[in-house]
């Protein structure tokens, strides 16, 4: 708690390229050790790839990649009187569902096989806009856990 007043938002910064504020969140997510411009190429070379697969605008796969896979409702760990755990089912808000949805993706895209990061993370995101690939079945498994534990949701 601040006691020096409530900090302002700071809006996401867009990438240079396509000027798009989720084009630099899927970028700072692909980034590790602070190697910016690698994360750069990376996203670059998928979005080329994704414009010769499937002659469309890559943008557009890309935002419905993230639309499809990002989820509504979640689980939480809850610990009740006796000491057990329960997993809760929760609401999630756009913005935690989108960067669910990003990560998810990118963790889909990682654990396929392929020869680099920008041919996994193309063939993730066009699966993905079809409604298919780890990153969908990850959702779904969520889901399903989410509509099991629905019982639970009075302990919120």
């Amino acid at each position: 708690m601040s006691r020096r007043g409530t900090a302002e938002k700071r809006t996401a910064k867009s990438d240079p390229i396509f000027r798009n504020r989720l084009v630099n969140m899927v970028v700072n997510r692909i980034m590790k050790d602070g190697k910016k411009s690698l994360a750069y190429q990376i996203l670059y070379r998928a979005v080329k790839k994704i414009q010769q697969k499937t002659e469309t605008n890559p943008l557009l796969v890309l935002r419905q990649a993230i639309r499809r896979v990002t989820p509504n409702i979640g689980v939480k760990p809850r610990r009740n009187k006796k000491g057990s755990t329960r997993k809760v089912p929760i609401e999630i808000g756009s913005k935690q569902g989108r960067a669910l949805a990003i990560r998810w993706l990118l963790e889909a895209s990682q654990k396929r096989p392929g020869r680099n990061m920008a041919f996994k993370l193309s063939s993730e995101l066009v699966d993905a806009a079809k409604g298919s690939g780890g990153a969908i079945r990850k959702k779904e498994a969520t889901h399903r856990m989410a509509e099991a534990n629905r019982a639970l949701a009075h302990f919120r």
